[in-house]
């Protein structure tokens, strides 16, 4: 399985350009099959783990100074979450690679990529569950968590990979994957990349490099991707809820080709349109695939949400609080509470990233919402823009949390839907979600 990937490596002069739990991945890797090999280790907060002391083969260093070795270099393994917004790469562009491009281009496996700007943890996860169900050999692996090479040594010539991509692993991928899937694109991580334009070329390098053998699977209901031309060689399947497409929804039914591939009868725990549209990626793959019918079904009805995604944390003085930590831009949040329906409070706001709130500004204003609570940095944007509502201005998540528990109605929702990232005031969206549950219990 191993021997293209390893003989390509052998000779190379390599950089780990970041050394978080992907870097660390890739590190123990490359150590495990060459004992020997100078490695180079540049993150800017790097800790001198005892593995790097002993490793008389490993320079290390900090911040910018990579750029004085690019020249040396053959390969620069980037952490996806590093930018080079502000920086020249010409020089070395094509020498970025990472984890997931090597494997696709070295290891002979069947892989199934999912990205979009919402979605894509719960699409993926469901996509793994239905393959499981059909006794499939799968891993579930990417951005959900798992780094790739960590599992290299499990995967056989029947595992089919299902991969979890974020824009930032695929930016300057040269491969794609068997099955690439492109749920949505919003404005997101409007920090990371030097203009919204490059974010979405970064979600479409998922269709890029396939073959005519590959299939592309497309949301032709987001009004970014149906003004978009798809560029693959791949059969291109478009899947919609509203319209004409070669995967639509009637009625209760989903078809693909007119072929009912699921049926929703109001048996799965994934709630919400939105999630059905996840579900209609879901069961087309299986249907590409050939998988069981009623055992795809019975994986998607089974499916319970992931945590911190609409995660209903418990009942509390009749009053039912959910943890939607995940939600970082407006549309989820105004998915979340369309969803939901009965929500009374709404705790909102994060990190700004220059994401625009007009949407969800409005669409707060003229809803039934009473009790809008506002935390840093986003959510200050929030309340001097209602014109309809009273607004609670916080300054933390526990200050957010007395009031809701104050002012929310019995019987009725308080929801953390943030709609903002929560870098910043909070390590991720789980440690927010987690310090939300911790507070609501108290």
């Amino acid at each position: 399985m191993l021997e293209k990937l390893l003989k390509y490596l052998k000779d190379k002069n390599i950089l780990i350009l970041g050394f978080g739990i992907e870097g660390k991945s890739t590190y123990s890797f490359i150590r495990k099959h060459f004992p020997e090999k100078e490695i180079m280790i540049c993150d800017m907060n790097l800790n001198y783990e005892s593995e790097l002391l002993q490793d008389k083969f490993v320079k290390c260093i900090h911040n910018d100074e990579y750029l004085n070795y690019t020249d040396k270099i053959d390969l620069i393994f980037k952490t996806p979450g590093i930018s080079f917004k502000d920086i020249d790469i010409s020089g070395f562009k094509q020498k970025i690679t990472s984890q997931l491009e090597l494997i696709l281009e070295y290891v002979d496996i069947f892989s199934i990529g999912v990205t979009g700007t919402k979605g894509k943890s719960t699409t993926s996860s469901l996509i793994y569950s239905a393959l499981k169900e059909n006794g499939k050999n799968a891993m579930l692996l990417g951005n959900i968590g798992v780094p790739i090479f960590d599992k290299l040594d499990e995967m056989s010539k029947d595992t089919i990979l299902v991969l979890e991509l974020s824009s930032h692993a695929l930016q300057y991928i040269k491969k794609s994957p068997n099955i690439a899937v492109l749920l949505n694109v919003f404005e997101e991580h409007l920090d990371h990349y030097k203009s919204y334009e490059e974010y979405i070329e970064a979600k479409y390098n998922i269709f890029k490099h396939q073959k005519e053998t590959d299939y592309a699977l497309y949301n032709i209901d987001n009004e970014v991707i149906s003004k978009r031309n798809l560029d693959t060689k791949a059969q291109k399947i478009s899947v919609s809820m509203q319209g004409k497409a070669d995967v639509t929804i009637k009625e209760n039914k989903i078809y693909y080709k007119d072929k009912v591939i699921y049926v929703d009868d109001e048996k799965r725990h994934v709630l919400g349109n939105h999630n059905l549209n996840n579900i209609m990626f879901v069961a087309t793959i299986c249907a590409v695939l050939s998988l069981d019918f009623e055992l795809t079904k019975k994986a998607i009805d089974e499916f319970m949400p992931l945590e911190h995604r609409m995660e209903f944390v418990g009942k509390f003085n009749d009053i039912q609080y959910y943890n939607d930590s995940i939600a970082t831009i407006p549309q989820s949040t105004i998915s979340a509470i369309e969803t939901l329906k009965n929500v009374n409070t709404l705790i909102v706001g994060g990190k700004d990233r220059g994401v625009d709130q007009s949407e969800l500004i409005n669409y707060l204003d003229n809803s039934s919402i009473e009790n809008i609570i506002c935390l840093p940095k986003t959510g200050e944007y929030i309340a001097e823009g209602l014109k309809n509502k009273n607004a609670y201005l916080v300054e933390n998540l526990n200050q957010a949390v007395k009031i809701a528990k104050e002012k929310t109605k019995k019987g009725t929702i308080c929801l953390l839907s943030p709609a903002a990232s929560s870098y910043g005031y909070f390590k991720n969206f789980q440690e927010r979600g987690n310090i939300f549950k911790s507070l609501v219990k108290e």
